[in-house]
C-alpha cells in the first residue's frame, strides 16, 4: 500500500475557523470535539476573524452571528446553554487540546492583523503557519469543514 493510500485510511477532520462569531466558534469546537471522541484526528486552522478568538482573553468575546440584539441575544444563549449543561468554550477548548487536537494559527492573518505570538493563547496553539500546513492537513483529511 502506497504512503498516500494510507493518509487517505485515517479518518481526520479539519476544520477552517475564519469565523469569530462566537456561536460558530463554539460549533467548531463541538464538532471537533465530538470527532476527537469518536477516535479521529483533528486540527483547526484559526484564520483571519477566527484567529482573533485565539488572542489572550477573547475566546468567547465574539458577537453571535445572528439575533444580536445589542448584546442580549449573546447573554440569552450563554444562559440557555449554562440551563442546558453545555460546558463553557474554555472548557470546550482545553478539553479538545487534552484529546490531542491540534490548532494552527495562520502566520499571515497575524501579519497582516498586526497580531505577535505574545498576543496569543500559548497554551491552545499547537504550530503558527502558512496555508501550505492546512493544505497538508487537507490531503490527509477524511472530512474537511469551514466555519
Amino acid at each position: 500500500m502506497e504512503d498516500k493510500d494510507k493518509a487517505v485510511n485515517v479518518e481526520k477532520l479539519t476544520v477552517v475557523v475564519h469565523s469569530g462569531d462566537f456561536d460558530k466558534v463554539y460549533s467548531a469546537f463541538i464538532i471537533a470535539n465530538g470527532a476527537l471522541a469518536m477516535g479521529m484526528e483533528v486540527s483547526l486552522y484559526f484564520t483571519f476573524w477566527g484567529l482573533m478568538r485565539l488572542k489572550k482573553g477573547a475566546l468567547d468575546s465574539g458577537p453571535l452571528s445572528r439575533m444580536q440584539m445589542l448584546g442580549l441575544g449573546k447573554w440569552m444563549v450563554k444562559r440557555r446553554m449554562k440551563k442546558a449543561g453545555v460546558a463553557p468554550l474554555e472548557r470546550m477548548a482545553a478539553d479538545f487540546k487534552a484529546l490531542g487536537g491540534k490548532i494552527f494559527a495562520c502566520d499571515m492573518t497575524m501579519d497582516i492583523m498586526g497580531i505577535g505570538p505574545e498576543d496569543l493563547r500559548q497554551d491552545l496553539i499547537q504550530e503558527y503557519c502558512a496555508v501550505g500546513t492546512y493544505i497538508q492537513e487537507v490531503r490527509e483529511s477524511t472530512a474537511t469543514l469551514f466555519i
